[in-house]
This record gives C-alpha cells, structure tokens and sequence, in this order.
C-alpha cells in the first residue's frame, strides 16, 4: 500500500511553486510528519512534511520543477520504517506541533521542531522546562522556541520519560529538526540509543552541499550576482528569491568586510573595559526578536529616504466624546472607548484621500493598496511586534477596539501567529502611553507611512484672540519620500488632525 505526497495549498492567488530540495531519495525510510522537500513560491518557501511513515518509494516531481496545487510529488510505501503508531483523532494543536502518535511501551520517539509558520525556516531554543529522566504527561510542555516574531511551545508528542535533549537552550534548529528523544512508558534506559544519530545530525549539515533555489540562482544569473554576495536565510544558509530581492534593493555593490563590523556592532567593535569594571559587566545573547528589530529598523533607515512631518491637535473634541458615551459604549459592546479607534478611523480617512502614503515600492512599481491593513505597534516584555488589523477601514469604532484588545492580549503573551504580523499597509504608534512628548517614528517596511501618537497635555493656545488651556497632543508622521512628496504628507497629517478635531466629519466623510 503507498501514500502520495501532494502539494499542499500554497496561500490566497498562489497557483503554483518550485520544487527546490529533496530532503530525502528514494528508498529512505520517512517518519510521520518529517519534512520531505522544501517548494518555492514567488513570496515563501513551503516544507512538505511526510503523510504517513514508511519508505519514499518514488519522486515524482524532481528538484527545479513547476508544480501546481495538489499535484502529486512522491509516493510512500507505508510499512518499511521504524514504528511510527497510528494517528491519534486529536487534531495538532495550533502551534504547529507535529501529530501526536501513540507508541507501544518502551520504544522510542523523536520530538522535532514543529512547523513554524510561513516562511520561517528556523528558531532558537529558548527554554526546557523538562530535564533528562523527567516523566513527562501526552501534550505537557517540553520546551519553547523562539523564531523571530513568535514563541512556539512544544509538547510532549506521548507520555513516557524525557531520555536525551539534542538540542539545548540558545541552540539554533531547522524547522522539522530533532530536538530531543522521548521513551514511552517506564524504560528511561532506552533513551540513550539514539546518540549515535545525534552524531550523525551534527555532521549533516557541515558535509551537505547546499543548494540554492532555482529562481534564486537564476535572479543572482541575471543580476551579476555571486552566491557570496548574497546571505542565505533558508535552511544550513541556502539562498532564497526573497534574498537576493532583499540584496539588490540594498544596493548594487556589497559593502567591504572592512565595513562589516560598523555595520552590525559585535563583541570586537567596543572600546577596552577597564579592569575595575569588567567585573560590573552582564553580557546577554540579544534574542532572534531583538536582533530581527535590530536588523529591519536599520534596513528602513538604509534603504527608504525617510521624512517626518509633524502636527498638534487639540483632543478636547475626542475627550468630551469619549467621556460623554465611554458607559454607553462599554455596556453595549462589551469593550471600553480608547483613542486608538479615533486615530484609526481618522487614519482610513486620510488615506482615501492621500493613497500614496498606503502604498508600497516593489521594484520600479509603486503598489497603491484599495484597502488598509493597520498595523498597531505594541511593546511587549521581549520587544516591539505590530500586529495587523485587517481591513480596518470597513470596520466601525466597536470592531476596531475589541480587535485591537485582543491582539494586544496575544502580543503581551507571546500568543501572535505570523499571519496576524503580516500584511500591514500603515502603522500606529502610540509612544504617548510612555509619556512621549515628541518622537519621530521609523517606517516598518515596506511601508510608506507612520503615524505616532504622544501623550495629551495641557498647553496654553490662543483662540479668537484670547489664551486658552487645550490638552494637545504632538502627532508625527514618517513617510517614504521616494513614494510620498511633502504636499501629500502634510495633507494627510492635516486631514487626520481635522477628523479628530471634529470627529463628526467621520460620519460625514468630509
């Protein structure tokens, strides 16, 4: 009996990929669930991971073909590996963990790195809650990743004992990597045969000819690009499509290695310590979020030509509004009244009116966006992430605030899936929760605008003559001058001050 390997759906309008690598030949034996071959698609890269174990019988589609969804890619003939146990009902849980399978007593089970989500290849090891020789419960806990956006827990694929932990804490591993061996019921002992496969794991990657995408190569071809011109992201550093994309609008010619370490500071750029301080030093790994903030705030500041634009507003309007129905509003729907649905729906206003802030570079082409996907910054004990709320521009005050109370939740918890990352056509920031006064914002690319917020405080102004105490708050818009010239951006600022100045032009679309 064989089980065939198709493709699997490869996102909204993809029709079609590239086989770009065979983890495995024919005649090796497969586990339930292990990556088989990695697709390339114009945006992502897709792992396909094994149906069912047994032996790949049968390539169909070989590396560096087109194939279209649900086409088929292999054959398994079930029965020639190691037992694998039958699939348990219970569907996978939505951290992407691999199916759980039900073992017989004493045999042991690989867990691996679950599926981390679109177009992340790989994580970091953050930590084991479980050591070697813990009896472990079916879906307890055993350990959480770190990618660059998301945590990712990991449970316990059976119940048994924890033997050995291939991959320790600040380790980096490939997305359907081991990372540990678990033994099912009460025979600790037998988890120690694996070790000679760990060996063979960390020999792997050194000895492996990696081998870049096919329309990776063929863009590096067209652009007089060399492979050492251009860093890999994919899995033991294979090049991508979207790296040598990323390559090109860095620039045309790579920076000297010379200029490597001002780039990226490391260990060796600082100054010497003195001997009475080096002792008062704390040296911390920054963590894969850190460095991702770290590595995109510095491409925007490279790669767009960044503006800012400022604006004051008087909030009195907002304020009196809120107040007066913020009970109202919160008996109804079940969600207090903020701020941040005014500046919102303020900000979707505007962008009708001046769409080249909402709009992208992609290449020689300016993509103007007939929708808005909100980005809303929030920081979070381990960094800054800005999830999206999609479509917010056909969504009322209510839909905006329980949909920015909930992400906000996940966010603070670790709890974010990449999707709901991804996406953002502008970007929120509201510095003024800090006590912010004035900040000029960075763009979150490939954005073209954001919109910071500061705190409220009382100012004198003067009105008709005569000076008046108004809470006033500084707002700041960034925005990517090659897409948005200055008249655009201070109409935008302005449109959003007057909709929140007098919010009634909202329902009037004035």
């Amino acid at each position: 009996m064989s089980t065939e390997v198709r493709v699997p759906t490869l996102g909204e309008s993809v029709t079609e990929a590239t086989v770009a690598t065979w983890f495995k030949k024919p005649g090796d034996n497969v586990s339930a669930d292990e990556m088989l071959c990695e697709l390339e698609t114009d945006k992502v890269t897709v792992e396909v991971p094994a149906p069912a174990a047994g032996t790949l019988a049968e390539i169909v589609a070989g590396e560096g073909e087109t194939v279209s969804v649900d086409a088929l890619l292999a054959t398994i003939s079930e029965g020639a590996a190691a037992p694998a146990g039958k699939p348990d009902v219970a569907p996978a849980k939505s951290s992407g963990s691999a199916k759980k399978k039900s073992a017989p007593a004493g045999d042991s089970i690989d867990v691996m790195v679950p599926t981390l989500g679109e177009s992340v290849t790989e994580a970091t090891v953050s930590t084991w809650f479980k050591s070697p020789g813990d009896a472990v419960a079916r879906d307890e806990m055993l350990c959480e990743l770190e990618t660059d956006k998301v945590s990712v827990e990991v449970p316990a694929p059976a119940g048994g004992t924890l033997g050995e932990i291939l991959a320790q804490e600040g380790e980096t591993v490939q997305a359907g990597g081991k990372l540990a061996v678990l033994t099912t019921g009460e025979t600790p002992q037998d988890a120690e045969a694996p070790a000679p496969e760990k060996a063979q794991a960390a020999e792997a990657p050194s000895g492996k000819s990696v081998e870049h995408a096919p329309s990776a190569k063929k863009l590096m071809a067209e652009k007089g690009l060399s492979p050492d011109d251009v860093e890999g992201t994919g899995r033991d550093g294979r090049i991508m499509k979207e790296d040598v994309q990323r390559r090109l609008a860095e620039g045309a010619a790579k920076p000297a290695p010379a200029a490597a370490p001002a780039a990226r500071p490391g260990p060796s750029s600082r100054a010497p310590v003195p001997a009475e301080d080096a002792g008062r030093e704390e040296r911390v790994k920054m963590t894969r979020l850190r460095q991702t903030i770290a590595r995109r705030l510095k491409d925007a500041q490279n790669t767009a030509a960044m503006l800012t634009t400022y604006n004051e507003v008087d909030m009195s309007s907002v304020m009196t509004l809120r107040r007066e129905y913020k009970d109202l509003f919160e008996k109804k729907h079940g969600v207090k009244l903020g701020f941040m649905s005014f500046f919102t729906k303020a900000c979707c206003h505007a962008l009708r009116e001046v769409p080249e802030v909402n709009a992208e570079i992609d290449g020689t082409d300016i993509v103007y966006k007939n929708f808005v996907h909100m980005g809303i910054a929030v920081g979070t004990p381990t960094g800054l992430v800005v999830p999206v709320v999609r479509n917010a521009d056909q969504m009322g005050f209510a839909e905006i605030e329980q949909r920015i109370a909930e992400l906000g939740i996940r966010a603070r918890d670790g709890k974010l899936s990449m999707n709901e990352m991804q996406g953002g056509t502008f970007t929120i920031s509201n510095g003024g929760v800090y006590g912010s006064l004035m900040s000029s914002p960075i763009l979150n690319p490939p954005q073209s605008g954001i919109l910071g917020m500061h705190k409220i405080q009382d100012r004198p102004m003067v009105e008709n003559g005569q000076i008046v105490i108004r809470p006033m708050m500084y707002l700041a818009l960034s925005y990517d001058h090659r897409v948005v010239d200055g008249k655009g951006a201070v109409t935008f600022l302005v449109r959003v001050k007057e909709a929140l100045e007098d919010p009634r032009r909202l329902l009037m679309d004035l």
